[in-house]
């Protein structure tokens, strides 16, 4: 009865995900060149929460540093005295003395999140209305700022927010995790965005106005949230405001040292998704278009749905390609396959479970996202 069913139901599965396929590719070739510079250039407050020395860092927080941008700030922010991060703050203090960069240094904890803790207390040092966050591992070209600042004093919205490459580091598991930000994610986005949809807020980049941070409760109301980017986007949607998925990219840098560490990141990530969206994460299973068809292929082996498994191939090397292109990503053909078998099989294990790996403590999620459970 169950081999029957498969039957019936793999070989429909393998056709829609190729279709899915086959939309991905065409929202990458829709997604728009780069919006116009802002006339007006506000002064804008850079937070930069950071913890610990991770790959890179110098390289990211200089791009920070290098903006064509005429009044900013940057505030970084740790909340462990010998934290490695602070020696890489110094540097750069010394090789910009004509920039404005301040270090809060504060170990108060208020939530179960360390990182919203640190925002929350490096507001203190944030001296402008217009607040752009970024993760400590994204770097970004020198137009960065003026690409945010046209969006984001628009009274309507509420937060812009960026998509970003992955840029791996040494070693196979490292493309491996930068091909499933590119050629998974970025896609599903895109798509997603073409369809109407707009809950967007990727740690990547968030900018918006503080009047409308402190409308949402300011990062004291984020708390405990896991997924506090997401949730602050929803927040603003809450008020009634947009939220804007700019066309300025930046790059993530993706450092895995095998394949036991990529895989408590991606689970963290997928587990964390499903249970801020238990049925997007679960109906999102349609968008591994290669898997679906091969599994089809193998559990009903005709003719047709061999062709159909054959499509599936072509059209992800496409998207790989088109990915690439749009990214400026290097291609990596032979690796795009085992990706997506890889990413599968992690999103079906990420159907289950509630527990994370971050920062080097097991965290358990509450069902609202929230942390519950913090073992060392």
């Amino acid at each position: 009865m169950i081999a029957g069913w498969l039957e019936a139901v793999a070989p429909a599965a393998a056709v829609l995900g190729t279709a899915v396929l086959i939309a991905q590719v065409l929202a990458l070739d829709a997604w728009p060149a780069r919006e116009s510079p802002a006339e007006h250039l506000p002064p804008i407050s850079l937070l930069k929460p950071l913890y610990r020395e991770g790959p890179r860092l110098y390289e990211c927080l200089r791009s920070f540093c290098s903006q064509d941008y005429p009044a900013y700030e940057i505030v970084f922010g740790v909340q462990d005295a010998h934290d490695p991060a602070i020696a890489v703050v110094r540097r750069l203090q010394a090789e910009f003395p004509q920039r404005i960069l301040t270090l809060v240094i504060d170990a108060t904890r208020r939530g179960g999140n360390a990182k919203v803790d640190n925002l929350t207390n490096m507001m203190t040092a944030a001296h402008h209305d217009i607040l752009v966050l970024a993760d400590a591992d994204i770097a970004v070209g020198p137009d960065y700022l003026r690409a945010l600042a046209g969006p984001v004093q628009d009274p309507a919205v509420g937060i812009v927010t960026c998509l970003y490459k992955g840029v791996p580091g040494p070693g196979l598991w490292s493309r491996v995790g930068a091909l499933f930000i590119q050629d998974w994610f970025v896609p599903q986005v895109l798509l997603a965005h073409a369809l109407g949809s707009r809950d967007f807020a990727f740690g990547a980049t968030i900018a918006l106005r503080r009047a409308v941070l402190a409308a949402c409760g300011g990062f004291e109301a984020l708390g405990s949230q896991l997924a506090d980017d997401y949730v602050l986007g929803a927040r603003t949607r809450a008020l009634g405001l947009r939220t804007v998925l700019s066309s300025y990219r930046v790059d993530t840098m993706v450092d895995e040292a095998g394949l036991r560490d990529l895989a408590a990141h991606e689970l963290r990530w997928l587990r964390t998704i499903r249970v801020i969206n238990p049925w997007g994460y679960v109906f999102s299973g349609v968008t591994f278009g290669l898997p679906l068809a091969l599994a089809a292929a193998v559990v009903a082996p005709e003719d047709w749905v061999w062709g159909m498994a054959f499509l599936a191939l072509i059209m992800r090397l496409v998207l790989h390609s088109r990915a690439c292109r749009r990214l400026e990503a290097p291609r990596d053909f032979g690796l795009a396959p085992l990706a997506d078998v890889m990413l599968c099989g992690l999103w079906a294990v990420g159907l289950a479970g509630r527990t994370v790996r971050w920062r080097g403590a097991t965290l358990a999620v509450g069902s609202d996202g929230s942390i519950k459970v913090n073992r060392e």
